[in-house]
């Protein structure tokens, strides 16, 4: 935020997530955004996943949000 501020671009811009959830979606079909550190301490449900997104909108200018989910987990989307 500070960068678009920075530019003179505050409220001419909006921010695009590509989040790859597939990378991170568990056999048990959950969503461990904590696996690349090696532990569990960010385990989430799709509806927890949900609630991230929607906390991130609310926050961040976010304009659309690529594969938010995994490609199988219906349910989710």
């Amino acid at each position: 935020m500070e960068a678009i501020k920075a530019s003179g671009h505050e409220g001419k811009i909006g921010i695009g997530l590509d989040v790859a959830a597939s990378e991170f979606f568990t056999e048990d079909k959950k969503y461990d955004v904590s696996k690349k550190l090696g532990d569990k301490s960010r385990v989430y449900t799709d509806d927890q996943m949900v609630d991230l997104y929607a906390n991130l909108i609310a926050k961040y200018p976010i304009v659309t949000i690529e594969d938010p989910f995994d490609q199988d987990d219906f349910k989710a989307y």
